[in-house]
């Protein structure tokens, strides 16, 4: 029986329905504070755009080093309680944004932020995987990336009607929306499901199985992931300079393919979730989603050369294969974290799989600007062989992540 289009955007059950819309909030929080971002901390907090790049590149190298730690949080004081702390916590510090000034301050507020922030993710992977049941594990968290495309999509559009007024208590009112919309985030979360796992008293069961750093495949499994996660640094940081710079077409394209991108996800990101729900199935996601990071570098490589509309409809094609690359690198996450993180060190597992995702920011946006913009054509295809090189080895290693769970008897989550 085929489904109506609506049943491929709304969850068929009510805590996924929950949950994609406590993902609509918090993204809607969060994605206008980040579209007003450069406008707050230059007019604002009165930082050049140089200590904001430094300042979120010192946040990064904090966040990085903490991210196990703060992942092991939630394995000590429990998920759900761990996330609730978080996101009031995220909250207040949003509300006190208009207070920092210069930049020390701005450095500390935001290294603190980014790593509650972290905290507060890897408790909500890890509440995730313990909640749903291991059959519909994955798709309730491609619903939940489908809402937080649209809630990112409300944040933009309400940090643009700020921004388009442009007064300094517009501007100011950018982060006191986002305090309040986070503490909203906070409440429905308080009212998510008790998980039936209890926290184990004095780590007991952590005894009785190692840590997530003894799991080497899995340890490299997640530096593939955040590998091929940079697509987002050729979404949103390659292709606009390398279409300003290197291309003859018309800068208002780029609204064109953010909006490409944004529909796409809503409507695509279940069906490419689709048969990722076991290991099998989430390293074919990995070789689709590299498939596609291949063929965007090659299309996007030739409109150096080419002109008008020729130009247009490639970048075009190659921002929509990079979306696939998205879409399928997202699913091939969840079906690894589900399948392949120890039950009983769950926040310490998503720890170490979030230090794949620190180090993206890090070290890809240069990388990959320096190689696209400045070798043009073999710059593209040392790209592509990165991210080749990526998802091969990403096979080794999960096989490796499962005879290490098989060893010490770890067997996944089954809500």
């Amino acid at each position: 029986m085929a489904q109506h289009w609506w049943q491929r955007i709304i969850p068929p059950t009510k805590l996924e329905r929950d949950l994609a819309l406590q993902c609509v909030l918090s993204a809607f929080a969060t994605g206008a504070f980040l579209t007003g971002t450069a406008v707050f901390f230059t007019q604002i907090v009165g930082l050049t755009g140089a200590q904001v790049g430094l300042g979120m590149s010192v946040a990064a190298l904090v966040t990085l080093a903490l991210s196990v730690p703060l992942g092991r949080l939630s394995d000590t004081v429990g998920a759900k309680r761990l996330w609730v702390i978080a996101a009031l916590l995220e909250a207040l510090l949003y509300f006190s944004w208009p207070f920092v000034g210069g930049f020390a301050l701005f450095v500390v507020m935001l290294s603190v932020l980014a790593s509650i922030e972290t905290a507060g993710r890897s408790a909500r992977n890890a509440y995730r995987i313990e909640v749903f049941p291991r059959a519909t594990r994955v798709r309730a968290m491609a619903f939940q990336r489908s809402a937080r495309n649209v809630g990112y999509t409300l944040g933009a559009g309400a940090s643009g009607v700020a921004l388009g007024i442009g007064t300094r208590e517009a501007i100011l009112a950018v982060p006191l929306l986002t305090g309040a919309l986070l503490l909203l985030n906070a409440w429905m979360i308080s009212f998510l499901p008790e998980l039936v796992r209890q926290v184990p008293a004095h780590g007991e069961e952590h005894h009785l199985s190692p840590g997530a750093f003894r799991n080497k495949g899995f340890v490299v499994l997640g530096i593939c992931n955040g590998v091929l996660s940079s697509n987002q640094v050729l979404l949103n940081v390659v292709v606009p300079l390398w279409l300003v710079e290197r291309t003859d077409a018309p800068q208002v394209l780029l609204a064109w393919l953010f909006g490409t991108n944004t529909v796409l996800a809503v409507l695509l990101q279940v069906r490419a979730s689709r048969g990722a729900e076991t290991v099998d199935g989430a390293l074919r996601a990995v070789r689709w989603s590299g498939w596609a990071f291949v063929l965007s570098c090659v299309v996007l490589s030739v409109t150096h050369e080419t002109v008008g509309w020729v130009s247009i409809v490639l970048i075009w094609v190659g921002h929509i294969t990079i979306t696939g690359a998205e879409l399928w690198q997202s699913a091939s996450d969840w079906g690894f974290t589900s399948e392949l993180s120890d039950p009983r060190r769950l926040g310490d597992y998503q720890g170490v799989w979030g230090m794949g995702y620190q180090i993206e920011p890090i070290v890809f946006p240069a990388l990959y600007t320096f190689l696209a913009l400045s070798w043009g054509a073999p710059g593209w295809a040392v790209i592509a062989a990165i991210g080749v090189v990526a998802a091969v080895v990403s096979h080794p290693a999960a096989r490796a992540a499962e005879r290490h769970l098989a060893r010490h008897a770890a067997a996944p989550v089954a809500a």
